[in-house]
């Protein structure tokens, strides 16, 4: 399954979307307030991603498994030292609101950590490739 998205910028109009398979959906994504750019840092997309991954990733599991969520809050934080430096101390944390035992939701957090795809990706360290091309039509 190919998974993309699409940044388009100029002047103070911002189109992003994303697309898995066949499936394409707009995001709602300000431009800076001065235009030239998004209004939502890389950084802070990547920590969305690894919190939306997991977030997916335990109702999923949890179906798998038989266990019932009433409600999953994820936050994932980094630091980032400077411009053009890795990100470090790449931290998240889980909260669940369920009728399972506490063993059982430890378990489940466990489990899930190690089959969130986004999180396996950024531990994995794949190269990122730059593929140049063409110009766009203003």
């Amino acid at each position: 399954m190919e998974i993309s998205a699409i940044v388009k910028n100029a002047g103070s109009e911002h189109l992003v979307t994303v697309r898995t398979g066949n499936d394409a959906r707009p995001l709602s994504i300000p431009a800076k307030h001065a235009g030239q750019g998004s209004g939502v840092n890389g950084g802070e997309f990547l920590m969305l991603a690894l919190a939306t991954c997991y977030c997916n990733d335990l109702y999923r599991e949890a179906a798998r498994h038989g266990i019932t969520l009433d409600a999953v809050e994820v936050e994932a934080t980094a630091h980032f030292p400077g411009v053009g430096l890795a990100a470090s101390d790449i931290r998240y944390r889980a909260r669940v609101a369920s009728p399972a035992d506490p063993a059982t939701i430890a378990a489940l957090l466990q489990h899930t950590d190690a089959v969130a795809e986004v999180h396996n990706t950024v531990r994995s360290g794949q190269p990122v490739v730059l593929v140049t091309g063409s110009s766009i039509e203003p």
